[in-house]
């Protein structure tokens, strides 16, 4: 049976201000359908229109998850029957599941400090400010292989820096490989895998050199560090997405994956400021996204491959997001996705699901991905992680098997650029 999940919650999910009990008697619900149907868009749809009540986070055909508001639980299953869905229960208080989570994570930072050795374990979920402690002491181990630089700053005043990781031969102008995550706060475990993708070209030259012989990569950690950090500061907060300048009087934030000037605000995202999936008050209102776009332009000529990490799928994504159309060079992008999927599939037997973004998920107009390919980047992917927990809070004992997994395909499609596009 393919596999559907939706994700629901309520009102404007995240965008007001802490309450008590947030998430008490939400439940998680798995929707079993053959294949992705016109009666499951129509499902959709119809939940789509009552943000109030409802936000579909995933209504492709992998695995996602479903939270049902408890005043809407009688309501979704009876839509649910209309259109002859089968369903079960995975988790009947997601509430008691995101305190039981949070009070292991304290523990945890208890128990594993950073200690600003250069090094950064899986056993647990870091801070902003700790991941950029991280990279500047890693480029104080390695000065002639990595590189920190302050490359803006978010609303909220936090500074955004990126890693530059070579092989320390000194030659310039080498391709890039640009890698960027935490666009979305409560994805955790995107941060963490791009950290242990750091850890891996730094630590483990031995195994990696192919990738750096004549590449460079520069990598973004987290994008949106204001909304990362909001997301920690209790279950109550947890499952905050979007940035944290106000939108309007009443709500906070802008989707920074809508918020490009490619295609802005058409399809798949919104006009209006307390959405999930707001696009800004104009493309590029969002200081974040201006950082994000800066990199892409100052890199488009030597760029070779844009990778954003995000959860939850698993989806290996390429453009187009706004429209179904796809790019004359599909066939590449194509190529280079599959090289992961093998990969993955060949160590874990996970099994990522890739195409088009709208083709395999949704339309997700303005987004970074399509930005990046059409700056110049020949190859350019959204990276959707698979889920855990409720969905995008897989709990710690999880990270290590996650961020393993995705750079076993991350490096599988590095390869694959790095025989595709060699240093001219």
């Amino acid at each position: 049976m393919g596999v559907l999940w939706i994700v629901l919650a309520l009102s404007c999910l995240g965008l007001t201000e802490v309450q008590s009990n947030k998430y008490e008697g939400f439940k998680i619900y798995e929707v079993q359908t053959k294949a992705r149907s016109a009666a499951m868009d129509q499902a959709l749809a119809e939940l789509a229109k009552n943000e109030s009540y409802y936000e579909v986070f995933s209504s492709g055909s992998q695995p996602a998850r479903i939270m049902v508001h408890p005043e809407e639980q009688v309501n979704f299953v009876q839509l649910m029957d209309g259109h002859s869905l089968s369903y079960k229960v995975l988790n009947n208080n997601v509430g008691f599941t995101l305190r039981r989570q949070f009070a292991r994570n304290r523990i945890l930072r208890n128990r594993f400090p950073y200690t600003g050795n250069g090094r950064l374990g899986t056993e647990r979920f870091y801070s902003h400010g700790e991941i950029n402690q991280f990279i500047e002491d890693l480029a104080e181990k390695h000065p002639r292989r990595v590189f920190v630089k302050t490359v803006g700053k978010s609303y909220e005043r936090r500074l955004m820096k990126t890693v530059t990781i070579t092989n320390g031969d000194g030659r310039r102008n080498k391709n890039i490989i640009f890698v960027d995550g935490g666009f979305h706060a409560r994805e955790w475990i995107s941060p963490a895998a791009v950290v242990y993708l750091i850890d891996e070209l730094v630590n483990n030259l031995a195994d990696n050199a192919d990738l750096l012989l004549d590449y460079d990569w520069v990598i973004l950690p987290v994008v949106n560090p204001d909304g990362y950090e909001y997301t920690q500061l209790s279950e109550e907060t947890r499952m905050w997405r979007k940035t944290r300048k106000p939108s309007s009087p009443d709500c906070i934030g802008t989707d920074p994956n809508r918020n490009f000037d490619f295609h802005w605000n058409e399809e798949g995202a919104s006009e209006d400021p307390c959405a999930q999936t707001y696009a800004g008050s104009k493309a590029f209102s969002e200081p974040e996204a201006v950082v994000v776009s800066d990199l892409i332009h100052s890199y488009a000529d030597r760029g070779k491959m844009y990778l954003t990490l995000h959860s939850f799928g698993p989806y290996i994504l390429y453009p187009w997001g706004w429209s179904s159309d796809l790019p004359d060079t599909v066939d590449d992008l194509h190529e280079v996705a599959k090289a992961g999927f093998d990969a993955i599939l060949e160590a874990t037997g996970t099994l990522y699901e890739i195409g088009s973004s709208t083709n395999v998920l949704y339309v997700a107009a303005g987004a970074s991905d399509d930005y990046a390919f059409n700056a110049g980047f020949p190859i350019s992917f959204t990276m959707e992680l698979p889920p855990g927990g409720t969905g995008f809070d897989p709990p710690a004992s999880a990270i290590d098997d996650m961020v393993k997994e995705t750079w076993v395909g991350i490096a599988a499609m590095a390869r694959k650029v790095v025989q595709k596009y060699p240093l001219a």
